[in-house]
């Protein structure tokens, strides 16, 4: 690893602490002033690039209503980890985190399966250059 490369590891425990900040809505200045410090040092600990220490993971943990174990939940091997994850970037996003928190609130299973294959459909037209405007009815009535 070279110097100055954030470790995996603690790339891994910031991703968590940013997952579960978001799921709970909370920011990295409420965050911050429950730990002590400042949403700057939330950042660093959330990148990576600065580790977070034994007792603030636990105070962490304590504030995110979660085990210190969570944060090493779902770690993968270190080839793994160095890999960009699109996807749990996505879902470490607000959108993500937006998307998810609406998704999961249908209770409809049906609802919800007709949302994953219209999602399906609007990416793959997506993906072949389809404008939507153009998978939809002609009508004269456009909104403007």
């Amino acid at each position: 690893m070279a110097k100055g490369t954030p470790h995996q590891i603690d790339i891994h425990v910031g991703n968590r602490l940013r997952s579960r900040r978001l799921v709970l809505g909370m920011s990295q200045e409420k965050l911050g002033d429950h730990l002590g410090i400042t949403f700057q040092q939330i950042q660093k600990y959330e990148k990576g690039t600065n580790r977070i220490s034994a007792s603030k993971l636990q105070a962490a943990a304590a504030v995110l209503g979660v085990p210190v174990t969570y944060f090493f939940q779902d770690q993968q091997s270190a080839p793994d980890l160095q890999e960009v994850d699109e996807i749990g970037t996505f879902l470490l996003s607000r959108d993500g985190v937006t998307l998810n928190r609406a998704f999961t609130s249908i209770k409809s299973k049906k609802v919800r399966q007709t949302i994953i294959t219209l999602t399906k459909a609007l990416a793959g037209a997506d993906d072949i250059g389809i404008q939507i405007a153009d998978a939809a009815p002609h009508s004269t009535n456009v909104l403007r």
